[in-house]
């Protein structure tokens, strides 16, 4: 017996890395899994791969090669799931790409890929997974859903260098706030990690200390992601709403967003030159500086 037994799952970029390896355990522990990968369709395609790993461990999976950043792509994928196994109960969004560049460098085609691809991608998928938890709930039926979202670091922290990237990634955090405020009275949670493995993508920004030692832990490893994936998707976590999880090694941290660290409050307006004379006591107790890109 898994923790997903009976479920239907899809994973967006699961052809490789985290993807891969969160399609794979969700298999594990039971869920049918909609392996969506752009150019997947090809026989010797990575989604053909990971399709055909989870079926020769005994699991149920099929291939989806659309592109989930377009409405109809994404439309397509939430539609294969429900016609092909009559529901759908989980939704991993994790397809994404990087086209770092410093701001003064970064061309407009570079900005609207990633927002694209990213927070958009992540909407669109999520909007047509709504619309079909939404209206069996109002058919009378008893609903579960689980999305999980795939934010980042550099969208809580921002890194130099990825604004097209930090700025779609830090929209994703949002908008799993956003989006478990308006579904959980449907019985969907939304919840969203910020991972910190080595993929295709981030490989190269890891360097020497991301790689692998023989016979060593390997901290950066994507499978270590993938089981926070399937307990946020199981019904253990059934009261986990709107959080965002750093995920890294064998370490798991629960974020908290933007909250006051300063204020200034009086029963009237401020002038310029009054705000700047009280500079002091606004940032009493933190630093006015940029903050840092890490929490330890």
């Amino acid at each position: 017996m898994g923790m997903l037994d009976g479920k239907v799952a899809i994973v967006t970029g699961a052809g490789r890395g985290i993807g891969r390896e969160e399609a794979l355990l969700l298999a594990a522990e039971g869920a049918k899994v909609i392996v969506n990968d752009v150019g997947g369709a090809g026989e010797e395609s990575p989604a053909r791969q990971t399709v055909a790993d989870i079926e020769a461990a005994g699991g149920t999976a099929a291939v989806n090669d659309n592109d989930i950043s377009s409405w109809a792509g994404a439309e397509g994928a939430v539609a294969q799931a429900v016609d092909t196994w009559g529901q759908l109960d989980i939704l991993v969004n994790n397809a994404g790409i990087l086209r770092d560049k410093m701001s003064f460098s970064m061309s407009e085609d570079e900005w609207d890929a990633v927002i694209k691809v990213h927070l958009k991608g992540h909407f669109a998928t999520s909007h047509f997974a709504a619309i079909h938890w939404r209206n069996r709930s109002k058919a009378g039926e008893d609903v579960y859903g689980r999305i999980i979202n795939t934010s980042s670091e550099s969208g809580l922290f921002g890194n130099a260098g990825q604004s097209n990237y930090g700025a779609a990634k830090a929209g994703i955090a949002m908008l799993t706030v956003i989006l478990g405020r308006e579904l959980e009275r449907y019985g969907v949670t939304v919840n969203a990690i910020s991972p910190r493995a080595r993929t295709r993508m981030t490989e190269d920004l890891f360097g020497e200390m991301g790689k692998a030692e023989e016979g060593q832990f390997d901290a950066f490893g994507p499978q270590n992601v993938a089981p926070l994936v399937a307990f946020l998707a199981s019904p253990e976590a059934g009261d986990v709403n709107g959080q965002n999880f750093v995920v890294f090694g064998g370490s798991v941290w629960v974020m908290e967003g933007w909250k006051p660290a300063g204020s200034l409050v009086r029963d009237h307006g401020w002038t310029p030159k009054e705000l700047a004379d009280a500079k002091s006591q606004l940032f009493a107790d933190r630093n006015s500086g940029l903050p840092p890109f890490s929490f330890f």
